[in-house]
């Protein structure tokens, strides 16, 4: 029996002059203003135990601008969110109501969603994709009355099926346009991987991602240089802050940055989730295994730690990304308990007379190693068995570049002697934590 799934094409959209850019620009804010307005109604009604779904005919006001098909998309994307709230109250989830797409003075989020039969894409040779606009736009802008707007489309499809309804909106970190395509499959090769092996991954702040897989492949993803951006932005915000008048909290500039601070980050964190799992379900990864940092921060927790986890990495952000992006490559993720990995020698056991300078994990057995690598490894070995894990390979270093991670072609921190002979080993490897981050 065909199992049917749900997949995404993601493409960079380029309106091919100015007055095209403009017209999308309009048509995406239009959008916004239109949830503005439902989601102000709907909210007022919650917060006054009235019914949400008792609102005015939104799709009227702005069928002119958007096109009937396009408002009531935005309307029933709408409806989904408020739907999920009330499934996670139901739940027992101290969740909010779904909030605004920004504001008129500060901007607006620039989005919409345009019905699977409104649009038409294609890629190759003549990529396009044109949506439908509304009768007023086009006589603004000089269109003809059956015309609709054409715009260039970048970057291959990875799936084939029946396609969704689209998602298109602004991506202010790379001042890119983009397009979310959902389509339905079949069930496909990513829907199982080539494999049964397993990872383990440490989650840290210098370092985000530390892994280690069964096949002796390690990789280790930077982060130093994002939290140090993350941190400038903070202190700017900070600076602002302190500027304000009296009885004032926040300014236009500020809710900027607070904006731009985390869209780069989950900019950076989506970019990593996808590059990590393409690499996993090469390896034949069926399993990954992520340390529940519930124990650690509780033992290890400080300002600096809980900046750099809950705000700067988002935690529980990231782990659901990993999960839903695991969930297209077949991959299971589960959380396990990391408790002591942190503090043991990968060689002797020994958990006491340990330290950490840096990424640097010493024993007084006189090991040396790289401290979230060993991380990682002693995780894996704990939950996969440690007759399954065998040699490893030199270890991939990536860093990011604001769009994309790349693999450091020679890293300046070469692993000692020390750590070379302990990796042809079947010795623990160790897992980092945030608290000594």
């Amino acid at each position: 029996m065909s199992v049917v799934v749900r997949r995404s094409n993601t493409f960079a959209v380029r309106p091919l002059s100015e007055q095209d850019e403009q017209l999308l620009r309009d048509v995406l804010d239009a959008s916004a203003s239109l949830w503005n307005e439902l989601n102000y109604e709907r909210r007022q009604n919650f917060f006054d135990s009235e019914s949400v779904w008792e609102t005015a005919d939104y799709r009227k006001q702005y069928v002119g601008v958007l096109g009937s098909a396009t408002a009531q998309q935005v309307i029933r994307k709408n409806s989904e969110a408020w739907r999920s709230f009330f499934a996670a109250r139901e739940d027992g989830e101290n969740t909010a109501p779904p909030g605004y797409w920004g504001n008129e003075e500060d901007g607006r989020e620039l989005r919409t969603y345009i019905r699977n039969d409104q649009y038409t894409l294609e890629t190759g040779g003549r990529s396009r994709l044109e949506i439908p606009v509304g009768q007023d736009l086009k006589e603004k802008y000089g269109l003809g009355y059956h015309d609709r707007l054409r715009l260039e489309v970048a970057g291959d499809p990875k799936w084939e099926g029946e396609q969704g309804r689209l998602e298109l909106y602004y991506d202010e970190v790379d001042d890119t346009f983009r397009a979310i395509q959902p389509v339905t499959v079949p069930d496909s090769r990513r829907d199982s991987p080539l494999a049964d092996e397993s990872a383990a991954l440490d989650v840290g702040a210098n370092n985000l991602v530390a892994c280690t897989t069964t096949t002796g492949q390690q990789s280790l993803y930077e982060g130093r240089d994002l939290f140090a951006r993350f941190r400038e932005t903070t202190e700017e915000i900070a600076r602002l802050q302190s500027k304000l008048r009296e009885g004032r909290y926040s300014s236009r500039r500020i809710r900027c940055l607070y904006r731009k601070r985390t869209r780069r980050r989950d900019h950076a964190q989506d970019a990593l989730v996808r590059d990590l799992m393409e690499r996993l379900y090469d390896e034949g990864i069926a399993t990954v295994y992520v340390g529940d940092l519930t124990d650690v921060l509780s033992e290890h927790w400080s300002a600096r730690v809980n900046e750099k986890t809950h705000q700067f990495w988002a935690y529980r952000s990231f782990i659901d990304r990993l999960a839903t992006t695991a969930e297209e490559y077949g991959i299971t993720v589960e959380v396990e308990s990391e408790a002591y990995t942190t503090a043991e020698c990968p060689v002797c056991g020994e958990r006491d007379d340990t330290e950490r300078d840096g990424d640097v994990f010493r024993c007084s057995c006189g090991y040396e190693g790289h401290a979230d690598l060993d991380a990682s490894r002693t995780f894996l070995e704990r939950q996969a068995g440690e007759s399954e894990v065998g040699s490893m390979a030199r270890p991939v270093r990536l860093t990011w570049d604001d769009h994309d991670w790349s693999e450091i072609p020679h890293s300046p921190e070469r692993a000692s002697p020390n750590e070379e002979r302990t990796n042809q080993s079947t010795g623990d490897g160790k897992l980092a934590s945030v608290g000594t981050a």
